[in-house]
């Protein structure tokens, strides 16, 4: 969960828990398949440094056209430092190679995250 924190700029374990009408093991989904992937893959930086990892996966998730996931995964390229420039590139590369649609689609989701760091920036925001 720490890893997790370091790359979201958040605590995960309030998304971890049962909602109303979920069975009790959804939690378990949840609590697994999240460490697993922040503890297990994310760490790996022998190979792939996290920034790389971080902009392998904003492909990915752009070209699955998983918006909520892309979303955080926007989130871990930025923080991990790749630049909003080297972002738009990957939307480029998902457009020849997965389809404008998709791309768009993707980078829609990609402007209102550049727009939160601004307001992050900005203390009159």
């Amino acid at each position: 969960m720490d890893t997790a924190e370091r790359l979201l700029g958040f605590r995960l374990e309030r998304f971890l828990g049962a909602t109303p009408g979920e069975p009790a093991n959804g939690a378990d989904f949840k609590r697994i398949a999240t460490m697993h992937a922040f503890g297990d893959v994310w760490p790996r930086t022998e190979h792939l440094d996290t920034r790389t990892r971080a902009l392998v996966s904003v492909t990915i998730a752009a070209t699955l056209g998983v918006l909520e996931p892309l979303r955080g995964q926007l989130r871990i390229a930025l923080n991990a430092g790749a630049t909003k420039e080297e972002i738009v590139e990957v939307f480029l590369q998902v457009a020849a190679y997965a389809g404008v649609a998709r791309a768009f689609d993707g980078y829609q989701v990609a402007a209102q995250v550049f727009g939160e760091n601004l307001e992050r920036s900005d203390p009159a925001k």
